[in-house]
C-alpha cells in the first residue's frame, strides 16, 4: 500500500490545483483579450494616421497633390521600431504619394468606413488600412485612395505587455492564496496536531477518555472513536487481570492441598495409605482441571460480543446434547430430566463452544443441587425473534434476597452443603450478555426449586446454518 502524504500537503494539493488550473483557463483568456486590444489600438492608430494624410490631399491646377504631415507618422513611434509605409492613389489610379509595391486591400472601401485588411510588404507581416477619401474637382466628385500599413512587432509587444502584466497580477493573487490557505490550514490543524501530541505523550498505562467536548464538531467522531478503543482496551485488561487474580486465589488452595496430599503419600510406607494419598491426589487435579476450565470459559465469554467469532448454530441441538451428556448423572441421583422443544426453528448467531458451556452449566447445576428423586425440566420455544430457554428444578432453590448476588462469581449460598466454586451462574451471565441475551432467576409457581429464564435473539427463520 503506497505511503500517504501528510493532511497538511494534501489539503494545500486540492485547494492550488483548482486555482492554478484557474490561473491557466483565465492566462489564456487574458492572452486573447490581450491580442483583441492591441489589434483595436494597432487599427486605431492606423485609420488615425491615414484620415490625417487624407486630409491633406488637394487638387491644384487640375493636379493632385498630398502633403504627408509628420504627426501621421509620429503616432507610431515606439521602441520597436515598426515600419510605416503608405500609398495615395489617385481617382485614375496614378500614384500620388508613397510606396507603389504597397498592395490594395482585397475589397475597397465603400463610403467612408475604412476596410482593415493583413498583407505582406518586402517579406515582413503588415496590417494595413484602406480609406476613400472624396476629391472635388470642376469635373465632380471623385474619390483618392489612402492606404497605411505597419508591420506587426509593436502589436506583438504590446500583446505580450498587457497579458504579461495581467498574468502577473494573477500569479501574485494565487500565491497569497496559497499563503493564506498554508497558514489556516496551519491554524485548523493545531487541535489535530495537539491530539496527536496529547496521544504521544501519554504513558503506556494511561487509558484514561480524551476530552471530546474541547475538539471541533469534525474531530469530535474520531475522538469518541478512540474513547471507544480505549474502553475496550481497558475492559481486556481489566478481565485479563482479573483472571489472573482469580485464577491466583482458587488455584491456590487446590495447589497446597495437592501438595499436602503428595507429602501425606511420599511419608507413607503401606499401599493402601499410598493408593488413599494418590485417589485424593487425583480428585484434587481433577477439582483442579474443572476450576481451570471454567476460569477459562469466564474468560472466554467476558471478551465480549463484538469479539466473539459467531455463526448460525442450531440452538436445539446444543440442548439435546447437553441433556444427553449429563443424562447419566441425573440417573445416578434418580432425577427425572425432561427436555421440551416444539420443533420450530431455533437457530441463533451465537459461538458454539460458549452456548455449549451456557446449557452444560445450567443443566450441571441443576442436577448438582437437585436432591436424588427430584424432576429438572428443560424447554426450548420460539417467540418471534427471540429464543427462549427455562430450565426448572425442584431443588432448594436460591432466596429472593440472593438472586443478584448469584450471578457474582465464587459466590457461594450460606448453609450449601454442594461442592462448587460458584462460577456456573457467573458463566451463563457472561455468555447470554456476549450473545445480546439475558437472563433471570425465579421460582416455579408451586413448590420449592429454582428457575432459569434466558432470551437470546434468534436468526431470520430462512437463514441457513
Amino acid at each position: 500500500m503506497p505511503a500517504r502524504s501528510s493532511l497538511r500537503v494534501e489539503l494545500l494539493c486540492w485547494v492550488l490545483v483548482p486555482l492554478v488550473g484557474l490561473l491557466v483557463i483565465n492566462a489564456l483568456v487574458a492572452r486573447r483579450d490581450a491580442e483583441a486590444t492591441a489589434g483595436l489600438i494597432t487599427d486605431r492608430t492606423l485609420l488615425a494616421s491615414a484620415r490625417a494624410m487624407a486630409e491633406q490631399i488637394t487638387l491644384s491646377d487640375g493636379t493632385l497633390e498630398a502633403i504627408i504631415p509628420p504627426a501621421a507618422l509620429e503616432m507610431f513611434a515606439s521602441d520597436e521600431q515598426d515600419r510605416v509605409v503608405y500609398r495615395i492613389v489617385g481617382p485614375d489610379g496614378a500614384l500620388v504619394a508613397g510606396w507603389p509595391e504597397l498592395a490594395s486591400p482585397p475589397a475597397p472601401p465603400q463610403g467612408p468606413e475604412p476596410s482593415y485588411f493583413d498583407t505582406r510588404f518586402r517579406n515582413e507581416e503588415m496590417r494595413a488600412v484602406a480609406i476613400a477619401q472624396p476629391v472635388v474637382s470642376s469635373g465632380g466628385s471623385r474619390t483618392a485612395l489612402v492606404i497605411v500599413g505597419q508591420t506587426l512587432r509593436g502589436r506583438a509587444a504590446m500583446t505580450s505587455d498587457l497579458w504579461l502584466h495581467g498574468f502577473l497580477q494573477q500569479a501574485l493573487m494565487v500565491a497569497a492564496a496559497a499563503a493564506l490557505a498554508l497558514f489556516g490550514l496551519h491554524r485548523g490543524l493545531r487541535p489535530l496536531l495537539r491530539l496527536r501530541n496529547e496521544i504521544v505523550g501519554r504513558k503506556p498505562d494511561a487509558l484514561a477518555p480524551l476530552a471530546a467536548a474541547q475538539v471541533q464538531t469534525e474531530l469530535r467522531p474520531l475522538v469518541e472513536a478512540l474513547n471507544d478503543a480505549l474502553e475496550r482496551v481497558r475492559n481486556q485488561i481489566a478481565t485479563h487481570r482479573r483472571f489472573v487474580a482469580d485464577a491466583s486465589h482458587q488455584l491456590r488452595t487446590p495447589l497446597a492441598l495437592l501438595k499436602t496430599q503428595a507429602g501425606v503419600g511420599l511419608r507413607e510406607t503401606g499401599i493402601e495409605a499410598k493408593d488413599e494419598a494418590l485417589r485424593a491426589i487425583d480428585s484434587a487435579a481433577g477439582t483442579m482441571t474443572r476450576l481451570a476450565n471454567q476460569l477459562l470459559t469466564l474468560a472466554r465469554a467476558e471478551i465480549g460480543s463484538n469479539v466473539l467469532r459467531k455463526e448460525p448454530v442450531d440452538f436445539g441441538e446444543i440442548a439435546r446434547a447437553a441433556v444427553e451428556k449429563l443424562a447419566a448423572r441425573a440417573i445416578e441421583k434418580n432425577i427425572d430430566l425432561g427436555f421440551e422443544c416444539d420443533g420450530t426453528e431455533v437457530k441463533i448467531m451465537g459461538h458454539l463452544t460458549l452456548l455449549n458451556e451456557l446449557v452444560v452449566n445450567l443443566v450441571d447445576n441443576a442436577v448438582r443441587y437437585t436432591p436424588a428423586g427430584g424432576v429438572i425440566t428443560m424447554s426450548l420455544d420460539r417467540n418471534g425473534d427471540a429464543l427462549h430457554l427455562r430450565i426448572e428444578d425442584n431443588g432448594p432453590g436460591i432466596p429472593a434476597h440472593e438472586r443478584d448476588r448469584a450471578f457474582e462469581r465464587f459466590h457461594r449460598i450460606l448453609g450449601s452443603e454442594t461442592e462448587g466454586f460458584g462460577l456456573g451462574l457467573a458463566i451463563v451471565k457472561e455468555i447470554v450478555i456476549a450473545h445480546d441475551g439475558s437472563v433471570r432467576l425465579g421460582e416455579p409457581a408451586e413448590g420449592s426449586g429454582l428457575v432459569v429464564d434466558i432470551d437470546l435473539p434468534a436468526s431470520p427463520r430462512d437463514q441457513p446454518t
